[in-house]
């Protein structure tokens, strides 16, 4: 889950879409309170309601004059104001902050496959995505069919925002993508670098933060984003 969110974190910062993954982890918070509704697991939702947002953003991103940015900020607030509204309350908590301990096997098992198809979907991707960051009117006229990688990136954000939010909730979810991107790009000199950068951070910060959290008795998810954060502090120092 860290290596898979981290290389496509930084595809995010390259293409300045920093804030769309926490815009979007909000919109699995409906999915996860109708799955909890008719007594479904929380991921399920969340995919389902991801990839609804992810096709509504796609299609009205290609029919509309209206930016991918700014259709993720309508989708957010309304996802976030209608989750609110059907979340049971005692499981409202979990949503918003996620809990390790809940973790059964299903979602084990669905996190590890679903991170496996992010990290090689991603470097499948990672010509056609680069050559959009510098053009995509110049991708187009190589042949490059820039609507489908677009769909297929942001479908790859929505997977990886999905399994995201059971482990540090809808809340956090965006920091798990984001931060470890933007302190690898304070570190690395090249694309190449950059990628693996992003996903060793990625990791490293998901396993000290489960291990602090475990001696201190406290939910992971706010330890794993604070390392994290701690990371990209510390990049400064190589920036500079």
């Amino acid at each position: 889950m860290g290596a898979s969110s981290g290389l496509l974190g930084s595809f995010m910062v390259l293409k300045r879409m920093s804030l769309v993954g926490d815009a979007l982890s909000h919109v699995a918070l409906p999915g996860m309170a109708i799955a909890l509704t008719f007594s479904l697991n929380p991921i399920v939702g969340a995919i389902m309601a991801l990839t609804f947002a992810v096709f509504g953003i796609w299609y009205l991103g290609e029919k509309t004059e209206v930016y991918s940015e700014a259709l993720v900020g309508v989708f957010f607030t309304a996802s976030l104001a209608m989750g609110i509204l059907i979340t049971p309350e005692p499981e409202l908590l979990e949503a918003l902050f996620g809990n390790i301990e809940n973790i059964n096997l299903f979602d084990g098992l669905v996190t590890i496959c679903g991170s496996i198809l992010i990290f090689f979907g991603a470097m499948k991707l990672s010509d056609r995505l680069l050559l959009g960051v510098v053009s995509e009117d110049l991708a187009r006229s190589m042949g490059v069919k820039m609507h489908k990688v677009n769909l297929a990136y942001l479908l790859l954000v929505g997977l990886v925002v999905a399994l995201g939010v059971k482990f540090v909730g809808t809340l956090l979810t965006g920091a798990l993508v984001i931060v470890p991107a933007v302190a690898a790009k304070n570190m690395t000199k090249s694309v190449r670098s950059f990628q693996i950068m992003s996903s060793v951070i990625g990791v490293a910060s998901a396993a000290c933060g489960i291990l602090v959290a475990q001696s201190l008795g406290v939910a992971p998810g706010p330890i794993v984003v604070l390392i994290s954060i701690s990371a990209f502090l510390l990049s400064l120092l190589f920036k500079n």
